[in-house]
């Protein structure tokens, strides 16, 4: 009987995966972390326009969709669906779910754009997924890492706008402690010898993209998500990236004006 099901059996070794319906992941993917953010909703898309493959860890996938910067008010919040987008339900605090974005080794960098509110997705949340992203990346061989943080933390407190520096040490105390205990993985902690880069914005906005982006020493000034989502995609494509291991504070052009975007087309899709 073995004899009869042999020939069967290793005739599927040779039916091709079109022909099964069957989508491979391909080599060479970037893996994303707070993909369903309005951040990583603009890393996500620019990465899939450019062809380059995507795994994305969601609590839920439903919302990764069009940022509205890239996109316009016509083409935001549409379901995200490509052939180069693979998408995973789970939790980045969860071990085995960040382990499950890397198991099939072709992740080559990854960007961290979590976010949320406290109450929402707890006090240590950043630091523990981060931490839980590093272990992954060390146990399969990925150095390539560019993490959203934010002005104002680190050494950078400096060059946040004083208002903002009021609400550090107030209503947003308990993320802040997160982010600097996020960084700290990196500067003095077990990512250090990872090829990072620590990405802190100025005032987030939702404007379409200037494709200009620039690395101040001074008071921060606002940019566009779409800016800092391409900036972090150069900190883990480029082979000449200059901010390995550096921490950047990014603003785009209008000098120090201070904008943080909140208005409802600012938050369309709840953020995950």
């Amino acid at each position: 009987m073995s004899l009869r099901v042999l020939p069967f059996a290793l005739s599927l070794l040779f039916i091709s995966s079109s022909s099964l319906n069957i989508r491979m992941a391909p080599r060479a993917s970037i893996a994303v972390f707070g993909a369903t953010g309005l951040t990583g909703r603009e890393v996500t898309y620019q990465l899939l326009a450019q062809d380059v493959p995507v795994r994305a860890l969601c609590r839920d996938p439903s919302k990764l969709v069009t940022p509205l910067g890239s996109c316009g008010e016509d083409g935001a919040n549409k379901i995200v669906e490509n052939d180069n987008l693979f998408k995973f339900k789970g939790d980045v605090t969860k071990l085995d779910d960040v382990e499950k974005i890397f198991e099939t080794n072709d992740v080559t960098g990854v960007v961290i754009s979590l976010g949320g509110k406290t109450s929402d997705v707890g006090k240590t949340m950043l630091t523990d997924g981060t931490t839980n992203v590093i272990q992954c990346m060390k146990k399969y061989d990925v150095s390539r890492i560019a993490v959203v943080t934010s002005i104002g933390t680190g050494d950078s407190s400096n060059q946040a706008p004083f208002f903002f520096k009021v609400l550090m040490g107030t209503v947003m105390r308990s993320i802040f402690e997160d982010k600097n205990n996020q960084e700290k993985l990196f500067t003095q902690g077990i990512g250090s010898d990872l090829d990072w880069t620590i990405v802190r914005p100025g005032g987030l906005t939702v404007e379409p993209p200037t494709g200009v982006i620039n690395v101040i020493d001074g008071e921060a000034g606002s940019i566009a998500r779409a800016d800092v989502a391409s900036f972090c995609i150069g900190a883990v494509l480029d082979d000449d990236w200059e901010y390995v291991r550096k921490t950047p504070c990014i603003s785009s052009t209008g000098g120090t004006a201070w904008t943080k975007d909140r208005s409802a087309n600012a938050r369309q899709g709840a953020m995950a």
